[in-house]
């Protein structure tokens, strides 16, 4: 096995593992996959159109209806008026309903944590900066699936 083979396998068993855990974080939650993600995204943007939340998510608009009605029903989000444009809907998580997440990741975070203290503030950075711009690209390539995807299905 060349040295190429096992930074891929090293990294394919990195990728696994984040979704591993996501999966797990969601099951421990209550919350299918999609959801899960949904409810980071909203989170992480202090909160979503349903538009929004459908370009990110790749979800038609009529899925993410009844994703947001699922996570409200949870008492997960709630819908709220647009401050800057009235006749839009943003979604918004529930802070207090967000403490079974916080519990369900608190482990990763922890572990993590731990690994991240043993690097030096130069060797975060590098890290941060990878983070930064690898996550752009997991969605660019997300996005490219989904059209790929979407091209099989229309041919058949």
């Amino acid at each position: 096995m060349t040295e190429q083979d096992d930074r891929r396998a090293v990294f394919r068993d990195y990728i696994d593992a984040v979704g591993l855990h996501g999966m797990a974080g969601a099951e421990a939650a209550g919350l299918q996959a999609s959801e899960w993600y949904a409810l980071s995204r909203i989170t992480l943007a202090g909160g979503l159109t349903s538009g929004e939340l459908a370009a990110g998510t790749g979800l038609t608009t009529g899925a993410t209806t009844r994703l947001i009605d699922r996570l409200e029903r949870a008492g997960y989000v709630r819908r709220t008026a647009d401050p800057a444009d009235r006749r839009k809907v943003v979604v918004e998580a529930v802070p207090d309903a967000l403490a079974g997440v916080e519990a369900a990741v608190g482990p990763a975070r922890k572990r993590i944590g731990e690994v991240l203290a043993g690097y030096a503030p130069d060797q975060l950075e590098l890290l941060f900066d990878y983070f930064s711009r690898a996550a752009p690209a997991f969605r660019e390539a997300t996005e490219e699936i989904r059209a790929t995807t979407q091209e099989r299905k229309g041919g058949r």
